[in-house]
């Protein structure tokens, strides 16, 4: 499995995903739609998106 995600990109999905999962608590109801946020947590840890592949985007620096 090569990287295809850059530093950028998996910044902001890591943040993307606390916060949701954060929005999840911190409402009165728990909402279990907040915990969506763990697929971009899991994918910006492991730095690849399955997403990405279909339409070649590739958003790590080429070597």
């Amino acid at each position: 499995m090569t990287k295809n995600m850059g530093s950028v990109d998996r910044a902001l999905r890591l943040i993307v995903g606390v916060a949701l999962i954060a929005g999840a608590f911190l409402t009165d109801v728990l909402n279990p739609w907040g915990f969506i946020g763990i697929v971009p947590i899991a994918t910006a840890l492991i730095g690849w998106c399955p997403a990405y592949l279909p339409f070649g985007i590739k958003t790590c620096k080429t070597s």
